[in-house]
């Protein structure tokens, strides 16, 4: 028998130890033990359903060539599963290879090394611009003028960040307003949960809903040999009632947040911004209040690099390579002249450590993205000409849809994006993959083109605010300092919500041969 002592002078009361420790066992699992058991289930996958394979083609979307899987070339590449090795060697996949293979995978255009690299990148940028101070001082004087309209500053970042994510499909690039605004809204009294609603999760409410986004509904469109930006309206109309609801439920949430703080699920990894507030504060103290001598140029040099990075985007089609290297080359400037100024006392090796820290800070993000990664390798990779049991489940997915009609199997359609979407977070990629299958099933089943798009772009883009596969989600959330596993007891409501207005949209779009 175990007895419960209570240590001298606690004040604990009876049967509280037993109580938090029953409550500690209900405690959400580290995101690193989830994304360890979707691996054995991945890798159990292997001894149950036979790996296959389609042939791919070249076709014209939208002026581009885009390579896509021809449905009708599936074939199963053996006649059993053929199972997986625990361990595997001379670089091939087995259960215990798959985070260092999830790790090195891809190129630096895309995941997982590519993203990797830019969230370490970028988080080293960002704690040398950081060190300056003049970021917590402008947002100091920023805050004091403006603490009462903050409402509906929220209102007005979620439909800038929906327009970002419907216009030009802002994924990893959202990560560096993440860092800019979690430190701000905490200062104002919210949380940085608020701050990921109205930057990351508005971003993918406007990819999902648009009616022009290149990476997304465009190449869906062109796959599916529909006209580009055809059916626009009903998805403007679909964009403004979920950005509204996203900023209703928001403001909602905030002034909640702001009233009582201790109800945030974030309010334990926020106390590291608030500490970070709390000195800046008594800097300002210290200093009267005001700004420093030489924060004008920080600032400057700090909106002129957000400036370069949007144009880069909008104007030269920007990715990770070069995004990474333009938040690198304006750290490295704004230290430099912190440097000159003297700013927070700022010396060249202060400027160094920086770096390092804000690059660890984010380092288990992007350790996540490669786990994540290394599941999808476990199941096969996301190669339509490789042998893979994702190509098989997507080929038992279109038989599946084709035994249901109508409005059913379009909300169907919808069910298997979701899910689908798990293991291709890229909207591109899961369009090449789904959409040559999806668009003749509609066909088949009655449902139009069209309709088929939009469950395609709704699964799509509504669960990348929760699937820990999604390497822009992840490296959010490491901006924010918060678990995975935290985020998803926050923000499952959200989600079904979300997918509610989807299936309705859905259904609708079936019923009305939208």
């Amino acid at each position: 028998m175990q007895a419960s002592v209570s240590q001298p002078g606690s004040e604990t009361e009876p049967g509280t130890n037993q109580v938090a420790a029953a409550a500690s066992s209900w405690a959400m699992p580290d995101t690193y033990l989830i994304l360890l058991c979707v691996a054995l289930l991945a890798f159990a996958l292997n001894f149950l359903i036979p790996a296959g394979s389609y042939e791919t083609v070249v076709t014209q979307v939208n002026g581009s060539e885009r390579t896509v899987i021809d449905p009708d070339t599936y074939r199963q590449v053996a006649a059993d599963p053929e199972g997986m090795p625990l361990f595997a060697e001379g670089g091939r996949i087995g259960l215990l290879n798959f985070p260092f293979e999830g790790m090195v995978s891809g190129t630096k255009w895309g995941a997982s090394i590519g993203v990797f690299a830019f969230i370490l990148l970028t988080g080293g940028a960002f704690g040398l611009i950081f060190a300056s101070g003049s970021v917590e001082r402008g947002l100091f004087q920023v805050i004091a003028r403006n603490r009462d309209a903050g409402h509906l500053y929220l209102a007005v970042l979620c439909v800038l960040f929906s327009i970002g994510g419907a216009v030009f499909g802002m994924g990893e690039e959202v990560i560096p307003f993440t860092l800019i605004l979690v430190p701000l809204l905490v200062s104002m009294g919210y949380d940085s949960i608020t701050a990921l609603l109205v930057t990351y999760v508005a971003t993918q409410v406007g990819f999902a809903t648009s009616w022009m986004n290149p990476f997304g509904v465009s190449i869906a469109q062109g796959i599916a040999g529909l006209p580009v930006m055809s059916g626009s309206v009903p998805r403007m109309v679909l964009w403004f009632a979920a950005t509204m609801m996203l900023a209703g439920y928001t403001i909602f949430y905030a002034r909640r947040i702001q009233r009582r703080p201790e109800l945030s699920v974030a309010h334990d990894s926020d106390a590291v911004f608030r500490r970070r507030n709390d000195a800046a504060d008594k800097l300002q103290t210290k200093v009267g209040k005001a700004m420093m001598r030489g924060d004008g140029v920080v600032l400057l040099l700090f909106a002129a690099g957000i400036a370069w990075m949007i144009w880069g985007v909008v104007q030269r089609g920007y990715f990770l390579p070069e995004i990474a290297t333009q938040f690198f080359t304006t750290g490295v400037v704004i230290a430099a002249v912190a440097i000159l100024f003297r700013l927070n006392g700022l010396t060249a090796n202060r400027a160094a450590e920086a770096f390092k820290e804000g690059a660890q800070q984010l380092l288990p993000a992007a350790m996540v993205v490669a786990f994540a990664k290394g599941i999808v390798l476990l199941l096969g990779g996301d190669d339509p000409t490789g042998a893979s049991v994702l190509n098989t489940i997507l080929h038992w997915a279109g038989g599946v849809l084709g035994d249901v009609s109508g409005a059913v199997s379009a909300w169907f359609m919808l069910i298997f994006q979701t899910v689908f979407n798990f293991f291709v977070t890229s909207g591109s990629g899961q369009a090449a993959l789904t959409m040559p299958i999806m668009a003749p099933l509609s066909d088949v089943v009655g449902v139009s083109r069209q309709t088929a798009v939009l469950a395609f772009q709704l699964g799509d883009g509504f669960t990348n605010i929760v699937v820990p596969t999604s390497a822009a989600l992840m490296g959010c959330l490491g901006a924010a300092r918060l678990d995975w596993g935290v985020w998803i007891r926050f923000v499952l409501p959200l989600q079904a919500g979300l997918f509610a207005l989807a299936s309705l949209a859905v259904v609708l779009a079936a019923l009305t041969g939208f």
